[in-house]
């Protein structure tokens, strides 16, 4: 099954979502082109946007979450479903919470701003790039007015 077909499980998303932007948000969602984005508020509050996206690790898909603040700052990443027998370490905390804070403007490469996992060498790389480019989409709609 190709990349771009595959999907989160709802109620994994909807976990995801709640860790990441608390309980009681709410999650309705914005068509971009071709592209689902998720708009989170609470309380008539405007939390952030998020995004499903998949990339293939050694030999299957990776599919994660890459959610941003209202300023197109990353507020975090989450490993949805990851497929590989090896390389699952991408999902521990120790390494996503390296991607806090970071915005388009960071480079957003492992070796540089973002630790390799020795043994997960593919799917750390796989990952950060798809972070990278989900935050480029995301921070250019958001500056465009696509996203509100």
């Amino acid at each position: 099954m190709p990349a771009a077909a595959q999907s989160a499980p709802h109620d994994k998303l909807a976990k995801s979502i709640e860790r990441v932007y608390g309980a009681g948000a709410q999650v309705d969602t914005v068509k971009v082109d071709t592209t689902t984005v998720y708009r989170i508020s609470k309380a008539g509050t405007l939390l952030g946007f998020a995004e499903v996206r998949n990339v293939i690790g050694k030999e299957l898909p990776i599919t994660f979450l890459v959610a941003i603040d209202p300023q197109a700052a990353l507020r975090d990443i989450d490993i949805l479903v990851y497929r590989e027998p090896q390389g699952g370490e991408v999902a521990y905390e120790p390494w996503r919470k390296q991607f806090r804070g970071k915005t388009a403007a960071d480079p957003l490469q492992v070796g540089k701003d973002i630790r390799n996992i020795s043994g997960a060498t593919i799917s750390s790389n796989s990952v950060t790039l798809g972070v990278r480019q989900a935050l480029a989409q995301l921070s250019a709609w958001r500056a465009a007015g696509k996203l509100q």
